[in-house]
């Protein structure tokens, strides 16, 4: 997932970051409610973590002007306030989930994988197509029951195709989803990334549509005609 981190203190956010990378996701930090909302004016996130202490614009008025652009990207809310009317507030000015620090990390990456199934309407917990099982917590890989093993951008990048089969991806949304703001990106880089993708899963699976991007198709969608380098 490609995530967007909003959080002013500098101790948690920097090991929140740091966790979100070791746990395979893209993540981009910024460190108040302004700033976020002018990173959600060109890019596309998976999933937001957002504190609502936050300094320029706070976190329910982040959430407000949010929803009200009518962007439906999941918001996970961090925040120090215990009461129970907090928590409603918060779920009810358009957050999806909440935590009160402190918190465990892996309870925090539980739960952006529980928001990511539910937005892609996903009750099982592993991504199946054909022959290929894709299990996101574990980081795990099996076609044919025989387990591949993919660098993390990747299965980054094989997720997101499964997650959006039958749909074409431009080339601009796939980099953007494996690569953050701070990382310098080859012209040639996604195309070297399916490329290894194709070879290790030994199969037809991603289809390349010339000058836009890639896909994997529906069964319905298949047909004889191929457009694969």
């Amino acid at each position: 997932m490609r995530i967007l981190l909003v959080e002013d203190d500098e101790l948690l956010g920097n090991g929140l970051y740091l966790g979100l990378i070791q746990d395979g996701h893209v993540a981009d930090w910024v460190k108040d409610g302004m700033a976020a909302l002018l990173a959600l004016e060109t890019e596309v996130f998976d999933c937001i973590i957002l504190d609502l202490g936050l300094p320029r614009l706070p976190g329910l008025e982040f959430l407000k002007k949010l929803r009200a652009n009518a962007n439906n990207t999941p918001v996970l809310v961090l925040t120090a306030k215990e009461t129970v009317n907090d928590r409603i507030k918060g779920l009810d000015t358009g957050a999806d989930d909440y935590m009160t620090k402190p918190f465990e990390l892996v309870e925090l990456l539980a739960r952006l994988r529980a928001l990511h199934r539910r937005v892609h309407q996903r009750a099982e917990t592993t991504i199946n197509y054909q022959d290929i099982c894709l299990d996101p917590a574990a980081h795990a890989l099996t076609v044919n029951g025989k387990l591949i093993v993919l660098p993390r951008r990747e299965f980054a990048l094989l997720q997101k195709l499964l997650e959006n089969v039958g749909h074409v991806l431009s080339r601009e949304f796939l980099t953007q989803n494996l690569y953050g703001w701070d990382e310098s990106v080859d012209s040639n880089v996604l195309e070297v990334h399916i490329h290894n993708i194709r070879r290790k899963l030994k199969g037809d699976y991603i289809r390349t549509i010339r000058g836009v991007g890639y896909m994997i198709e529906r069964e319905e969608q298949k047909s004889d005609t191929r457009d694969i380098p």
